[in-house]
């Protein structure tokens, strides 16, 4: 499980109300000024003093699980269109979405997935990935991990990828897994065609009885809106990924607050191309119609998803109002759009957000494409995600220059990162988060979670930050490694352990270097063993097929030696630097 560190103070935990509203204190003060700022519309008097800001609101924190929300939202618009699935040729309205929501998550219980069991879900932007989404809430089981495992079909061929991980599985009986590597492992769902040893989702609709019917209205009971729902995985600073922990209590009110702040009713219609695998597609995009009754068209990603977007979603007869997409979706839409072949009269705003923003991108999408309201977005997968938002109608430079102001019933502050000392307003230090959007935890890993919560509640964003007196934050940077390449985190320990498989490597640092499109691309630095040569396209090529796309270096260059501190440990921000001036970048 996930534990409950980060909340410990004087041998006692403390309360969700305790942690969120607990008064900050700096070391070595006795009082502490008020440094609390409205934000129920956009600041209008710059109330900070210092680089701290607690978001205030009139409105109430939601204290409900994933299921009432849905249910009260079906209760007021029943038969309203809730979603289209572009692809699949797929539309619901909330009462149909709840019908099948109800069906699946019995049908779960059928099965014998039991309330805190973990089901993974593996797959592009599918039907499936909402209503499993929903459907585990409502049974009390985690989204996310290796109990059970939904694949799907869409480039990548997941079920042959599980056959070689898990062989075992064309011989079992479905439901009955045991796997050598994948001990956990007891059932798999697929969502295309039928595979031996495996559930398909129609299975899953029909398993449920009577009694499972009952037995999940029963279980509505029992659920509390602290469980866990949750696990998404991120980057840690060791360079492997960690399971971010989140309840019902994490997500309902990240989707309730941005919701009202991006000004959501049930007249939006968002376009939402963004992944589902990660928190801005699934919290701060899925759950927001359950909460504001808006509709939404899901559609894959892939490099000309302008196109998809225009001739699909955009026109007649969907005509969305709103689009969802990293600052990389938006450089592909700028690149394919000419006013004279595309209407975008139906498009209001939008949200860019998941990796740096350029400015020059978000100028030419509200110059270029006429998006006046497109907002910029921050937060991490370990803060439900969003923590900071601007609001549609903030003025052109806060919209190129900032990620907004806080959220409502959220504390920021940046600090030192040595000393830990909040510094002065305007001044550059470390971003730390706490409220009630902070994860439970990582699952299964104390440490790490002790490493990025202090006692008292606070998230350790590892981004460099500034404040201004308005609560407005600019990001100036990050204090780890990661790479975001088009909205993907790549994690550059993982892409070095591979190239040191290769027998001509001697050693590899991968860092991370501008790219005008992408935000950044992945380079590899290769020392090659003595007497060895090599070409760029030879490690290419030995990447290919063995690890993700996406991760397989932009640009390989060869070093004979790297910059290194006098401990020996490489500088990769000089590494960074030689690499972009060699390549001529």
């Amino acid at each position: 499980m996930f534990p409950r560190v980060g909340l410990k103070l004087q041998n006692r935990f403390f309360s969700r109300a305790e942690r969120v509203f607990r008064p900050l204190r700096q070391p070595g003060s006795l009082v502490q000024r008020s440094c609390g700022i409205c934000v129920e519309s956009r600041p209008s008097v710059p109330a900070l003093t210092t680089s701290y800001a607690h978001g205030t609101s009139s409105r109430s924190l939601r204290h409900s699980t994933i299921g009432e929300a849905l249910l009260q939202s079906v209760e007021r618009c029943p038969d309203r269109e809730a979603l289209v699935f572009l692809e699949e040729g797929i539309r619901k309205t909330f009462a149909e979405f709840l019908h099948d929501v109800d069906q699946t998550a019995a049908g779960l219980l059928a099965l014998g997935l039991q309330r805190g069991d973990r089901l993974g879900m593996w797959g592009p932007n599918i039907y499936e990935w909402l209503l499993y989404q929903f459907a585990t809430a409502k049974a009390g089981i985690i989204l996310v991990s290796t109990h059970s495992l939904i694949t799907a079909f869409k480039t990548q061929q997941y079920v042959e990828m599980l056959r070689k991980i898990c062989p075992e599985i064309d011989s079992c009986t479905p439901g009955d897994l045991k796997s050598a590597k994948l001990p956990h492992l007891r059932s798999v769902i697929v969502t295309d065609s039928r595979h031996p040893g495996m559930f398909h989702v129609d299975d899953v609709r029909q398993a449920a009885g009577s009694e499972h019917t009952r037995l999940l209205q029963d279980l509505q009971r029992k659920l509390c809106v602290d469980d866990p729902i949750n696990i998404q995985f991120t980057s840690g600073t060791t360079g492997m990924p960690k399971g971010a922990t989140l309840s019902h209590h994490n997500i309902i009110n990240n989707v309730c607050i941005f919701g009202v702040r991006m000004g959501y009713t049930w007249k939006v219609r968002i376009c939402l191309p963004v992944p589902m695998y990660h928190c801005f597609g699934s919290v701060a995009g899925l759950c927001q119609h359950s909460l504001h009754n808006i509709h939404y068209g899901s559609i894959a990603y892939h490099p000309h998803v302008s196109i998809c977007l225009y001739d699909g979603v955009l026109l007649h007869p969907y005509r969305c109002t709103f689009i969802y997409g990293t600052p990389t979706m938006y450089v592909d839409m700028l690149s394919h759009y000419t006013p004279t072949k595309y209407d975008l009269s139906s498009v209001e705003g939008g949200i860019m957000a998941g990796a740096p923003c350029p400015p020059e991108v978000v100028r030419e999408v509200i110059s270029k494409m006429g998006i006046k309201q497109i907002t910029l977005g921050y937060g991490t997968t370990e803060n439900s995600p969003v923590t900071f938002c601007g609001d549609p109608l903030d003025n052109e430079e806060r919209k190129v220059e900032t990620v907004g102001y806080i959220m409502d019933h959220v504390e920021a502050k940046v600090v030192n990162p040595s000393t830990g000392v909040i510094v002065p307003l305007g001044k550059t230090g470390e971003l730390m988060i706490r409220g009630h959007c902070v994860m439970l935890g990582y699952w299964n890993d104390e440490d790490k979670t002790r490493e990025c919560i202090s006692p008292d509640g606070w998230y350790k964003t590892g981004d460099i930050a500034s404040l201004d007196g308005y609560s407005y934050c600019r990001i100036e940077g990050r204090i780890k490694d990661m790479i975001i390449r088009g909205g993907e985190n790549i994690y550059p320990a993982e892409i070095e352990q591979f190239l040191h498989t290769h027998p001509k490597v001697m050693d590899a640092q991968v860092v991370g270097i501008k790219d005008q499109r992408m935000g950044e691309e992945v380079c590899a630095c290769i020392m090659l063993n003595e007497g060895q040569e090599c070409t760029a396209e030879e490690i290419t090529a030995f990447c290919k097929g063995q690890i993700a796309h996406f991760k397989i270096p932009r640009y390989v260059i060869f070093v004979d030696r790297y910059p290194l501190t006098v401990s020996g440990k490489v500088q990769k921000y000089k590494l960074s630097e030689q690499a972009e001036k060699l390549l001529g970048l």
